[in-house]
């Protein structure tokens, strides 16, 4: 909902020809950082500056009304809003996630947190040698019930994951671990709106190797499709269409080299 509001709201600065300088400039007492949050969405929106920016951008009162109260929404707090073991540039990632109607990923080393069993994860975190146990084992309780929410969802999220070979051959936590691990992903593939593939070494040479993504799309013209890419501490939003389709690309070539999970050995 932020997302959209921001998008709207930037179509309507656009259109009335001013930068967000000028709308600094105004004196509405929204600073520039605010109102570049505002656009991309990244926090809630009162329905004061909302009218006031329609005012200056010269909307319509129909317009306004209805920007107004799609802003109410903005301040709705999810589970994740809350959560202080939550870093805040992971929060966006969340709430995409939440939202989105299609994902498509790639890792080539690693699970993904949304497929990952509970020791998996467990093994995930000790392996970073957190200062924390305490916090850690509250980042794996977190990563399960994001799993419960965007597979509990009504209708299912369309979920495309490619593996590396590497990720299913690396004992991670030990062979049992493992085994339960694999079996977990065998199992959800299972499901008519999940597919989890697996890119085996035999490859060679891949398009992928620059690292791991995830492509969200999203049904809502208003919410533009997005490439997540993630680091230890901190990450990027990529939404330019050039960059969302050159992705694309990448998924689809390395899609074509993999095979089911069900069907790997």
């Amino acid at each position: 909902m932020r997302r959209a509001l921001g998008r709207r709201l930037t179509r309507l600065r656009i259109a009335s020809g001013m930068s967000r300088r000028d709308v600094v400039e105004s004196r509405l007492g929204i600073s520039e950082p605010t109102l570049h949050r505002i656009e991309t969405g990244k926090v809630p929106v009162t329905g004061a500056n909302v009218r006031a920016l329609c005012w200056l951008y010269g909307a319509d009162q129909s317009i306004t009304d209805a920007l107004a109260d799609l802003a109410l929404g903005t301040s709705q707090q999810e589970w994740w809003d809350a959560s202080p073991v939550i870093p805040e540039w992971f929060k966006l990632y969340v709430g995409l996630e939440a939202s989105a109607s299609r994902m498509f990923g790639y890792d080539g080393e690693v699970v993904p947190g949304e497929l990952q069993t509970p020791e998996y994860a467990r093994a995930v975190f000790g392996a970073e040698q957190p200062a924390d146990v305490e916090i850690a084992e509250r980042h794996i309780n977190l990563r399960m019930q994001r799993q419960r929410t965007l597979f509990a969802r009504n209708p299912p999220i369309r979920l495309v994951t490619v593996l590396g070979e590497g990720a299913l051959t690396r004992p991670v936590g030990g062979e049992t671990v493992m085994k339960g691990q694999i079996e977990h992903l065998r199992r959800l593939s299972r499901e008519e709106t999940v597919d989890i593939r697996v890119l085996p070494f035999s490859v060679g040479a891949h398009a992928a190797m620059a690292g791991a993504f995830r492509i969200l799309e999203f049904d809502d013209p208003d919410d533009p499709d997005v490439v997540y890419l993630e680091s230890h501490v901190g990450a990027l939003y990529l939404e330019e269409q050039v960059e969302v389709d050159e992705y694309r690309r990448i998924f689809d070539l390395i899609t074509k080299d993999s095979v089911p999970v069900g069907e790997f050995r």
